[in-house]
């Protein structure tokens, strides 16, 4: 007999290369306390009665906020110096109904854009991006930025440290702060080089909603556009199997679909969440890709694999309210 835990979220906070040996104890629980906050909003409307897609856009929306996470205000930078967010929502009902956006540089947070283009009987679209979709977003009255609101001096550290030495950023945009490098409050490790952030829940209706979003990965191309928005590869949800939201090398994500594989398997081949996931994310490993998933299925069963060293993720019950957090 299967047990049912009743409503639950899982989040991500991104996979990479976190090494523990380089990682302050003191930096670690500011991570640890971003991933609970998180996880407690999302709870909040769980325990309320409030539906997953509603839980997961406000969890993802608190690590948008967040400048830990590589999304919303904490993303990261292009090669040209410019921030390009995007995101994906879905739910597991029957129709799969999503909403999906990329290439986006004025909204506060890509994580509503999606749900918005979800839920709006008037558009005919999963996928908007660039200017269009910010026109979009504005005639909804959605929170709109000056481009800067995303700089941070942690992230522009690594854009400029992954040019060329003498190499300068073109089209940024806007006056970034001129900054010390050498000044030795600038942390000395890369917390979240991967990183992207994601949120899964079942509500008491057993309705599954996954959500991703992120800023891609440092130093991309302008106009890259990843598995983040992209609907089976970084972002799946079926009631009758899981939900998916993933984290790691968008590529390799996008050529295996593996949201939708996680999925597939337990569909096609009977596995259970765990089996599923920690195959497709083993599989992965093989052929290079480097990531991971958080997932769960209708009865709250949570799966949280990773090939990394590491990867931010935690999940909460409505059944005792507890938030749990881990980083390796």
């Amino acid at each position: 007999m299967t047990n049912n835990y009743g409503p639950t979220l899982v989040i991500s906070g991104g996979a990479g290369t976190i090494e523990r040996d380089n990682f302050p104890a003191e930096e670690q629980q500011k991570y640890l306390d971003a991933l609970k906050e998180s996880l407690r909003v999302g709870y909040k409307i769980l325990i309320e009665g409030g539906s997953s897609i509603d839980a997961v856009e406000a969890s993802v929306i608190s690590l948008e906020d967040c400048p830990l996470f590589n999304a919303g205000k904490g993303s990261v930078f292009t090669i040209g110096g410019k921030n390009e967010l995007e995101s994906s929502i879905m739910l597991g009902i029957p129709s799969h109904t999503a909403g999906a956006c990329t290439l986006l540089h004025t909204i506060k947070n890509p994580i509503v854009l999606a749900k918005t283009l979800l839920l709006d009987p008037e558009n005919p679209h999963v996928f908007l991006g660039g200017i269009e979709a910010e026109k979009y977003a504005k005639s909804k009255g959605l929170e709109m930025v000056d481009p800067s609101y995303f700089f941070t001096e942690q992230r522009w550290k690594q854009h400029m440290d992954g040019l060329e030495k003498g190499k300068s950023s073109e089209n940024i945009g806007y006056d970034a702060p001129q900054l010390n490098f050498n000044d030795a409050s600038q942390p000395e490790f890369d917390p979240s080089p991967m990183g992207t952030v994601g949120a899964v829940a079942v509500d008491v209706n057993g309705i599954i909603a996954a959500a991703t979003s992120t800023g891609g990965f440092n130093n991309k191309k302008d106009g890259r556009i990843g598995d983040t928005p992209l609907i089976a590869c970084g972002t799946w949800a079926d009631n009758d199997t899981c939900g998916v939201s993933g984290t790691g090398n968008g590529e390799y994500f996008i050529r295996f679909s593996v949201a939708r594989d996680v999925s597939a398997r337990m569909q096609y081949l009977g596995e259970n969440l765990h089996e599923a996931a920690t195959t497709v994310i083993e599989n992965l490993r093989k052929v290079g890709g480097n990531g991971g998933v958080v997932a769960l299925d209708k009865y709250g069963n949570v799966a949280m694999p990773f090939n990394t060293s590491g990867m931010y993720r935690g999940y909460i019950r409505t059944s005792d309210g507890i938030p749990h957090a881990y980083i390796f």
